[in-house]
């Protein structure tokens, strides 16, 4: 009975699927034809759908000409005319540093989404579009195009020239793709980090960052890159799981007056590990747990005055560990047990830096790897910085900018990389000098170059920074009440906030804003204050911009308070990192909203990575300088991966340009012209909340609901041919029915509303999917037909249905057509003639309200009845499948139904009740109802003509037992209208005659 319902529900959609579809001119001609096939005459007195609509899209030409209109016009007119709150949606600058690609897309149609429901709720929103136009992936790809010239040898405005000239083009290239996928907003005066007036903000933040203590400059160790010769900043350090590097154990001599402390003998030993072996040089101190224990061990070959042996000093806890390193025949003797806090203060040599360095007592030496004895090089280690610092020890670094080592390393060193034949160098030296014990190689986390994909360093060096110690407990409690979604988010974000305690925010690179600070030549301090640092802004802000750093003499940076002081002053070359560029955005729209007071923007949108990036520094920079969170919302996104769950990326060849979806590839059987929409619909319609597949078995899936959507409204369409504002029927003269549809049309209106309210687009796009094959084809759009196609036109039943049709049309599109304006546009254009009739002449369905339904039709108990009912349409279709597999009828207008069930329960008295309604309700030619007394089931099972089904059915909480008999109809099929309701054969039934009587002129 399943499969067999299943195929009944089958033959169905695919005459739906074959009437919504068709237009006029093909349903005048298949669908009122004599059983002789000869054209019917009465063909031209049905209203069968008249439309213009087309069914498929040809997208990527058809949307160019809604675009202007839904884009650039709407933008404008909402700011003047919608008469709701300013709502700011804050964007997140991307990189102007390449092409579009998918992941692009996918961010800024998220983005536009929320924008346009805010334009259909009649909110103003303020979207001004940003581009990131400095820092480093800008400047490497300007310096690609120099072709083998020496970046060295450039004067910094050179590199300025072509890196702005690089970002101005990337911006101009993206601009056009970000438009051509309909994302609405004020393009016209996007923001750029690079512009004179953005520069100077930001350096209005420095200002009061510094102001308020937040700023410093410091010596200390930073994340270093090598391949960029830069300082990084965190959320530009990447982790590479598989990198090799290698491990050493090295013994450092003690000095003769710690030897006699510990009670050894000459050669003795503090044996330490690192996987850094190139920090060697910079060694200052040892670190030791204090309550951890240490032994002495004498390594022998067992004789009693063996001059080879010698004494180690090791955790005990890593004692076994230490002995599996020596040959087997070895001896390792454990002389005498220490704590750590009693070998503080001892002494060593750091053979390698040449001085005398002591073992020093710290919380952080972890028992469980190594050998508990800790070497420290404060110029190289965060943990070994703060060591240092606490006594009295120097960030000592012997490495330059390139990586390699200096000649305070010593010749055997100097000009090496380290982090290749640097390291080489120095396992050679630690062998020569019989101090290297035992090394391995290490396959570890290792941090890398985000950027360049290389290995990093940390060192040492001046460097300016944001204390975010001191800001991370406020800026944590901002977000408290801000609106985080997904909620996960939170922890995410407060995680990376609260894991650090400084932001460097300094870099080696030309091409950036510069740090606003001038030093004096012969001390090499500092001067910043506010008074030089308002000069500096000022000068900035009257000569076009940053680059003024670079061509007018230092003279003109100094203030007038300074100059003729007897010092001389020379402007500094670092950048500032651009997180702080982009972090101080929220500054850009001071001057733009409307509300000063919290946060400035309503929303921000970005992908998850920017918990540890953007979302980051602009609530550390909107915390220091205005003690609020820069947002009153924050969403994320996950990233775009292919159709199998992996990353996109050149290498593999996976990787998808919008552009090529949009406008498809050479061979369009092969790689269709999808259109903008489609794609949109793809984001729409996806948790973004969770990575995102994309992929041509994904489009293509789309592609056919694009197709269901538009055969949806073109049936909307079509059967609304003719309809004016003086049809339309008042709610309570509507059939129960047509109620029963504006219900549910509320609760899909109400449940899209709280779904886009909590930014989850894509559950309202099921819902439209719901709605369009359960509530509409297969139901009201089936019922609907033969009333609409064969009723007069001034029928009350076919203008009840109409009216309804034109309020879901208008709510399914509102609903729609943030995702797919295009889509929306183009069936608000094709409704004209009838919208126009009510008063909706405006150029853009953006100008219609969101909601457009009633309260009045929230008729929860008139629902109920419904989905009883349409219980007992399901139990019918399982009947009437069963004739037709049985050969008893052809189609469902063939059949007769007789139900029985007791009359007096709440389900016999609504069947009672919608007596007349059951026939359209099921689509056959008549249904009756009787008691269950009169239910013969033994005579019906002999009879081989009659089918039957039976389900217990409820209502009210009360359930009924409901049986339905199928049988052939004994009546013949009307002409005009198919229906088995004629007395005679070739003769009108009643209905059909008295629609052709009341036109008679038009027959």
């Amino acid at each position: 009975m399943n499969q067999s319902l299943a195929s009944l529900r089958q033959t169905r959609a695919k005459q739906a699927a074959r009437q919504l579809h068709s237009t006029v001119s093909l349903a005048s001609t298949s669908s009122a034809q004599t059983p002789k096939g000869q054209p019917s005459p009465y063909s031209h007195t049905l209203k069968l759908p008249k439309t213009e609509f087309p069914l498929r899209a040809n997208a990527a030409l058809r949307e160019k000409q809604f675009r202007a209109r839904c884009t650039d016009l709407l933008y404008e007119w909402q700011l003047k005319n919608n008469k709701g709150a300013q709502f700011v949606f804050h964007d997140g600058p991307p990189y102007a540093n390449g092409d579009l690609h998918i992941g692009h897309f996918m961010n800024k149609v998220l983005k536009d989404i929320i924008n346009r429901y805010q334009v259909l709720l009649g909110k103003r929103v303020l979207y001004i579009p940003g581009f990131d136009g400095h820092g480093l992936p800008i400047e490497q790809k300007a310096l690609e195009r120099l072709k083998g010239r020496d970046r060295d040898s450039l004067h910094p405005m050179e590199i300025r020239k072509l890196a702005r000239d690089f970002a101005l083009a990337a911006v101009e290239s993206q601009t056009k793709g970000f438009r051509e996928y309909a994302v609405m907003g004020d393009w016209a005066n996007r923001y750029l980090t690079l512009d004179p007036a953005y520069e100077a903000n930001q350096l209005e933040v420095f200002r009061e960052m510094f102001l308020r203590g937040y700023i410093y400059r410091q010596n200390k160790p930073v994340y270093w890159s090598p391949s960029s010769r830069t300082a990084l900043a965190e959320a530009e350090v990447e982790h590479n799981e598989k990198h090799v590097s290698t491990s050493v154990y090295v013994k450092f001599p003690m000095t003769r007056e710690s030897v006699e402390t510990l009670g050894g003998s000459k050669n003795t030993y503090a044996l330490i590990w690192t996987t850094t072996p190139w920090t060697l040089p910079a060694n200052s101190a040892i670190a030791v747990h204090p309550d951890m224990a240490y032994a002495l061990l004498r390594v022998s070959q067992g004789e009693t005055a063996d001059p080879s042996s010698y004494n180690i000093l090791v955790a005990k806890s890593q004692i076994d560990k230490v002995r599996g390193m020596l040959d087997s025949d070895t001896k390792v003797d454990i002389l005498r047990y220490f704590l750590g806090k009693d070998l503080a203060g001892l002494t060593y040599s750091s053979i390698l830096r040449g001085q005398t360095c002591k073992i020093l007592a710290a919380d952080h030496v972890a028992e469980d790897s190594g050998t508990g004895l800790v070497h420290t090089a404060p110029g190289h280690g965060k943990e070994d910085y703060e060591l240092g610092l606490a006594n009295g020890l120097s960030a000592y670094s012997p490495v330059d900018d390139y990586g390699r080592f200096t000649s305070t390393a010593g010749q055997e060193l100097v000009g090496k990389d380290v982090l290749s034949d640097g390291t080489d160098a120095v396992l050679s030296i630690l062998l020569k000098r019989g101090i290297l014990f035992h090394q391995e190689k290490l396959v570890h986390s290792y941090p890398y170059d985000w950027r360049t994909k290389k290995p990093i360093i940390q060192r040492a060096t001046p460097q300016w920074f944001a204390n975010v110690r001191e800001l991370k407990n406020a800026a944590c409690d901002s977000v408290k009440d801000v609106d985080i979604i997904p909620e996960s988010g939170r922890r995410r974000l407060k995680s990376f906030v609260t894991g650090r305690s400084e932001w460097c925010i300094s870099r080696q690179r030309v091409w950036g804003v510069p740090i606003p600070v001038l030093y004096e030549v012969e001390s090499g301090e500092p001067l910043i204050n506010k008074e030089s640092i308002d000069h500096i802004i000022e000068v900035i802000r009257n000569n076009g911009g940053s680059d003024v750093w670079w061509t007018l003499p230092e003279e003109s940076f100094v203030h007038p308070k300074y100059r003729g002081n007897g010092k001389k002053y020379v402007r500094g070359s670092d950048t500032m990192d651009v997180w702080f560029d982009s972090g101080s955005s929220w500054k850009h729209l001071e001057d733009k909203v409307e509300n000063r007071a919290g946060a400035y923007a309503d929303v921000c949108l970005e992908g998850s990575d920017q918990h540890r990036g953007w979302f980051q520094s602009s609530l550390l920079t909107s915390n220091a300088v205005r003690g609020v969170a820069p947002y009153k919302a924050l969403v994320t996104h996950g990233f775009a991966l292919d159709e199998q769950g992996r990353k996109m990326s050149k290498s593999i060849g996976n990787t998808l340009a919008p552009n090529a979806i949009i406008n498809g590839g050479k061979d369009k059987k092969k790689e269709p012209a999808y259109g903008v929409d489609l794609l949109r619909l793809v984001v729409g319609s996806t948790d973004y909340m969770q990575d995102v597949n994309f992929g041509p078995t994904i489009f293509a899936g789309f592609a056919e609901t694009i197709r269901k959507i538009r055969g949806t409204v073109r049936f909307m369409l079509g059967n609304l041919d003719g309809f004016t504002r003086d049809m339309a029927v008042k709610y309570d003269d509507m059939r129960s029915v047509d109620r029963y549809m504006l219900h549910e049309l509320y609760h899909f209106k109400q449940k899209s509303t709280a779904a886009f309210d909590r930014y989850e687009f894509f559950r309202a796009m099921q819902l439209v999917n719901q709605f369009t094959n359960v509530s509409l084809s297969a139901f009201y759009f089936d019922i609907s037909k033969d009333c609409l196609y064969a009723n007069g036109t001034s029928d009350l039943s076919r203008r009840s249905i109409q009216t309804v049709l034109f309020h879901i049309l208008v709510n399914y599109l509102t609903t729609l057509a943030p995702v797919t304006p295009h889509l929306a546009e183009e069936v608000w254009e094709f409704f004209k003639q009838v919208r126009f009739g009510f008063g909706r002449d405006g150029f853009s369905l953006f100008q219609e309200a969101w909601d457009q339904t009633s309260n009045e039709w929230d008729n929860q108990e008139l629902a109920s009845e419904w989905e009883t009912l349409r219980a007992v349409r399901s139990l019918a279709n399982k009947a009437i499948e069963a004739a037709r597999q049985g050969k008893a009828i052809g189609s469902p207008l063939d059949a007769e139904l007789d139900v029985y069930l007791p009359l007096e329960t709440p389900v016999g008295r609504l069947l009672v009740g919608h007596k007349d309604d059951l026939s359209q309700l099921c689509i056959t030619s008549s249904v009756r109802v009787h008691d269950a007394s009169e239910d013969d089931s033994a005579g019906a099972g002999g009879n081989a003509e009659v089918f039957g089904s039976q389900e217990a059915i409820s209502l009210r909480g009360s359930e009924t037992t409901v049986r339905v008999k199928c049988t052939r109809s004994s009546l013949h099929k009307c002409p005009r209208c198919w229906n088995l309701h004629s007395s005679s054969a070739d003769s009108l039934c009643t209905r059909c005659d008295k629609v052709i009587s009341e036109n008679a002129s038009n027959v």
